[in-house]
């Protein structure tokens, strides 16, 4: 019962480093993001920004699950 509360302090300060970095990082907006626009639509897929989210909480999760 004792890990439950330093495991959420260290998920909220993970939260809050990604929330600040997020004012510096054009988080969604990408080279190689696609994006069409036709008339009054827009489609937008942001591919690179998933596959790099991706990456970035896979080694979140790995480095918790490996001090845990």
């Amino acid at each position: 019962m004792t890990g439950i509360p330093k495991l959420l302090m260290i998920i909220g300060a993970i939260t809050f480093m990604i929330g600040f970095l997020m004012q510096f990082i054009p988080i969604g907006k990408l080279p190689g993001d696609i994006v069409f626009k036709k008339g009054n639509a827009t489609f937008y897929f942001p591919i690179v920004t998933s596959i790099l989210l991706s990456i970035v909480l896979s080694l979140i999760f790995y480095f918790i699950g490996k001090f845990r």
